[in-house]
C-alpha cells in the first residue's frame, strides 16, 4: 500500500478523488491540498474527508502525515512549481498531462527527479486501454510487416458535447493531441523526428485559439503520419483516441479506442486485414484496471518493485511526447514550417542544466 497526498481539487482533481483513486487498491490518500478552501470543503462534503486531512499547501500536508507519493491533478500551469517542490521534498510523483507548459520546465521536472533517484510518472491513460496494448505488441513482432503510413483522426463537435475551456492555448494541440501523439509513439515504438502543421479556426467557434488542425509526422524509421483533428467537426464523431488506419506491408491494422458516446457500450475496436484477404476482428485482452486507474496503479506498482510495468510513462519517457506538442505548435505558427524534434528536445536540456 502507497501513501499518497493529493494536490489539486478542482473540477477534474475531484474526480480523481471521487472516481479513481478509491478503485487502486494499491493507493491509500492520507491528505488532500488545495489553495481554495471551497475546493477542500467541497471534497469533505462529497467524500466525507475528516478536516484533519484537509490542507492548503503541501508543506503543512509534509508535516503533518506520512506519504511516499504525490499525485498531483491540478491546472497545468500549476505542474512545475507543484511537483518541483514535492521532489524536492523526497516524494515520488504521478502528474496529469500535460506534463508541464513548455519542454524546459518538464526536463528541469526530469533532472530534479533524476537527481533525488525517484519516480516521476505522467499520467498518460490512454495508454491503458486494451486495443493500444495489442496493436502496440503486432507492431513490436512486426505481425503485418512495416508499418508505412499511418492515418489518424480525431472528431469531436465541442458545442455538442458540453466543452468548458474556449480561451484555453491550443485547445487541440496541447489539450487533446497529447495523447494522440504519445499513442503515436506507443504503438509503433519509436519516436518522431520532424514535423509540419497548420491549425485554424471557424466561423461558428466559441475558441479563442485554434481548434482545428493537420500534421505530418516523420518518425525515426521511416513510419509518416498523416494527423487530422478538430474540436469543430460537423461529421461523426470519432472515439477519444481517435480512429487509426496503419498501413502495413502485409495489411492494413484498423483500430480505436476509448469510446465512451451516450448512445451504450463502445468497446475499444481492432481488425486487421490481410493483403488479399478479408477483414477480421482481433481479440482484446483484458486489463485489471484502465484509464486513469490504470495509470495511477502502474505508479504504486513502480514504488513497489523500483521500475515501472509494461508501457510505463515516465517523465523521461513522456518528454518526446511533450517535444511532439511544442513541435507542433511551433510549425502552426510559422505557417507549417518543418520543425526538427531533436533540436527542440537538446534546447530544453540545456535550459533544464543548472
Amino acid at each position: 500500500m502507497v501513501k499518497a497526498i493529493q494536490v489539486g481539487l478542482g473540477h477534474w482533481g475531484l474526480s480523481w478523488s471521487l472516481e479513481v483513486i478509491p478503485h487502486v487498491d494499491r493507493v491509500e490518500t492520507v491528505a488532500y491540498v488545495d489553495s481554495n478552501p471551497e475546493a477542500l470543503s467541497r471534497l469533505r462534503s462529497e467524500l466525507g474527508v475528516p478536516e484533519s486531512a484537509c490542507f492548503t499547501s503541501l508543506e503543512e500536508a509534509a508535516k503533518a502525515v506520512d506519504a511516499e507519493l504525490v499525485i498531483a491533478t491540478l491546472r497545468t500551469e500549476a505542474h512545475y512549481p507543484v511537483v518541483m517542490d514535492a521532489l524536492k521534498r523526497g516524494y515520488h510523483v504521478i502528474v496529469e498531462k500535460p506534463f508541464a507548459s513548455s519542454l524546459a520546465e518538464a526536463a528541469q521536472m526530469v533532472a530534479k527527479a533524476n537527481e533525488r533517484d525517484r519516480i516521476l510518472m505522467v499520467s498518460q491513460n490512454y495508454r491503458f486501454q486494451p486495443a493500444p496494448r495489442a496493436v502496440a505488441k503486432m507492431v513490436a513482432e512486426s505481425a503485418l510487416g512495416e508499418v508505412n503510413m499511418v492515418s489518424l483522426d480525431f472528431r469531436k463537435h465541442a458545442p455538442s458535447i458540453g466543452y468548458r475551456y474556449w480561451e484555453m492555448p491550443d485547445p487541440l494541440l496541447a489539450d487533446m493531441a497529447i495523447h494522440h501523439f504519445d499513442l503515436l509513439r506507443m504503438v509503433l515504438g519509436d519516436n518522431p523526428r520532424r514535423v509540419s502543421c497548420r491549425t485554424w479556426n471557424t466561423t461558428d467557434s466559441k475558441f479563442v485559439h485554434h481548434p482545428v488542425g493537420v500534421a505530418t509526422i516523420e518518425f525515426d524509421k521511416g513510419t509518416v503520419v498523416s494527423y487530422r483533428g478538430s474540436w469543430m467537426s460537423g461529421a461523426p464523431d470519432t472515439p477519444w483516441s481517435g480512429e487509426w488506419s496503419m498501413d502495413c506491408s502485409d495489411g492494413e491494422i484498423w483500430w480505436s479506442s476509448r469510446d465512451q458516446r451516450p448512445d451504450g457500450d463502445h468497446p475499444d475496436r481492432l481488425e486487421v486485414t490481410l493483403l488479399g484477404k478479408e477483414k477480421q476482428s482481433v481479440p482484446l485482452p483484458e486489463l485489471d484496471l484502465s484509464d486513469r486507474m490504470g495509470t495511477l496503479d502502474a505508479v504504486a506498482r513502480a514504488i513497489a518493485e523500483g521500475q515501472g510495468p509494461d508501457y510505463f510513462s515516465s517523465g523521461a519517457d513522456n518528454l518526446m511526447s511533450l517535444a511532439l506538442v511544442e513541435a507542433t505548435v511551433l510549425s502552426a505558427s510559422r505557417g507549417g514550417e518543418w520543425i526538427e524534434i531533436a533540436d527542440l528536445v537538446a534546447a530544453a536540456r540545456a535550459a533544464g542544466t543548472p
